[in-house]
């Protein structure tokens, strides 16, 4: 079956009564995860920095978007480029964070200001044809909302405000008080990072089952998913319980995913972000952003400390069953699945918006 065939197997104009899960392909064929590379993170806004991490002039964050090297950079703004040297192509900025008075590349010396242009090209005199103002950084679409810098590497995208949609206003007015970066923890998993995001989505379906310490701290009967135009929010009431998990998640829990690869945790005085990137057809990483409101006295340093081990035991809950979920994938005995009406809307919506950024292949 060609790459064509394997996508157009799912239907999205089924409702979620009659859907199905995407073919088991989309999860386990190396051509397809190639081909969601350029059609599905290159072509939509995602997170590439928190803005704490560019706050002055001359910060700046060297990473990885969709595949391709950008370095964000604060000059008389935030702005973003291929962090890539227009001489021979090495890697102007090395991999990380820091600030700089200008961006130099470490092969050759070639110098670029803050706002990309090209400064200086050490003894390059006498080549012809060379106009230092055609040979900058080549920029990359980037925006600011709420806590983070957004990137696009599709110049004809919409706006990340457009992009966002109901979203956009959404989530400011649920941030607590002055909410700080804490800490940051990263997960390397075994399996298709469309199998993490399904698990996420799933309506706390899989929450009595797997997560029985969470579950203790939800008012589960009170558990809500909302889905929009390319969002879903699930939210609950959290309720009192005297263990570790109740603790430190109280008020109502809201969990909303934002198309393709977003997720923003929020409770009382909490707020964590998760941002799944792939790495191979079977491999993703997980990141995971803790922020905390300083102005809340219930959060100390031992409250921070056990709500990030409190969310670690929650992840290799979810590890685990997504791991099995990869190995049950590539067997002969599944090619697709069904949904459940009450809780697994959010998923519905996100195999159908993978199907329309895969549908023109």
């Amino acid at each position: 079956m060609n790459l064509k065939d394997t996508i157009n197997q799912y239907d999205p104009t089924k409702p979620l009564a009659q859907a199905t899960t995407p073919p088991s392909a989309w999860y386990t064929d190396k051509a397809f995860a190639e081909v969601e590379q350029e059609q599905v993170f290159a072509n939509n806004w995602l997170i590439a920095a928190r803005v704490d991490q560019l706050q002055k002039p001359g910060d700046y964050v060297a990473t990885d978007v969709a595949g391709q090297p950008i370095v964000l950079v604060h000059g008389e703004q935030i702005k973003a480029f291929y962090n890539v040297c227009r001489h021979h192509a090495a890697q102007v900025m090395e991999t990380g964070q820091g600030c700089t008075k200008a961006l130099t590349c470490p092969y050759h010396g070639w110098n670029y200001k803050l706002d990309g242009s090209l400064a200086t090209t050490p003894l390059f005199e006498g080549v012809e044809d060379f106009d230092k103002l055609d040979n900058g950084l080549k920029p990359v679409r980037c925006e600011v909302w709420e806590h983070w810098v957004f990137v696009c590497l599709d110049d004809n995208a919409p706006s990340l405000a457009s992009f966002l949609g109901d979203l956009y206003g959404q989530i400011g007015p649920l941030i607590d008080g002055d909410m700080q970066f804490y800490k940051r923890v990263s997960y390397e998993m075994d399996c298709n990072w469309k199998i993490y995001i399904d698990n996420y989505l799933d309506g706390g379906y899989h929450v009595p089952v797997l997560h029985k310490g969470l579950n203790s701290a939800l008012n589960f009967r009170q558990y809500k998913v909302e889905t929009r135009d390319r969002y879903c929010l699930q939210s609950c009431p959290t309720k009192a319980s005297d263990n570790e998990f109740a603790k430190v998640r109280t008020g109502t829990a809201n969990y909303y995913w934002q198309y393709p690869n977003l997720m923003i945790n929020l409770y009382e005085g909490i707020m964590g972000t998760m941002i799944v990137e792939p790495i191979a057809v079977d491999r993703c990483r997980v990141i995971f952003d803790y922020y905390f409101d300083e102005d809340n006295p219930k959060n100390t340093e031992e409250f921070k400390s056990n709500s990030v081990i409190v969310a670690n035991k929650i992840q290799d809950e979810d590890v685990a069953v997504c791991l099995s979920v990869q190995k049950g994938l590539a067997s002969k005995g599944y090619e697709t699945g069904r949904l459940s009406v009450a809780k697994e809307a959010g998923e519905h919506l996100f195999h159908r918006l993978l199907h329309g950024d895969l549908k023109g292949v």
